[in-house]
């Protein structure tokens, strides 16, 4: 998988995970230690999508 599909795909993952995380909170019966760990898992993705767009911009640049 080429980065800029890989980058793709955690996009797609990461949109996945904001309406699922909609989802919980528009229902009662979501707990909170539910709703912490989509918050956590959509922050693993997101900081692993600026690492990815960092490299990108590098190896774009040639440096």
């Amino acid at each position: 998988m080429t980065t800029e599909a890989h980058l793709d795909a955690l996009k797609a993952k990461h949109k996945e995970l904001e309406a699922k995380l909609a989802d919980a909170i528009a229902h009662a019966s979501s707990t909170d230690q539910e709703l912490a760990e989509i918050k956590h898992e959509k922050l693993k993705i997101k900081d692993e999508i600026a690492l990815l767009e960092g490299k990108l911009k590098v190896a774009q640049s040639g440096w």
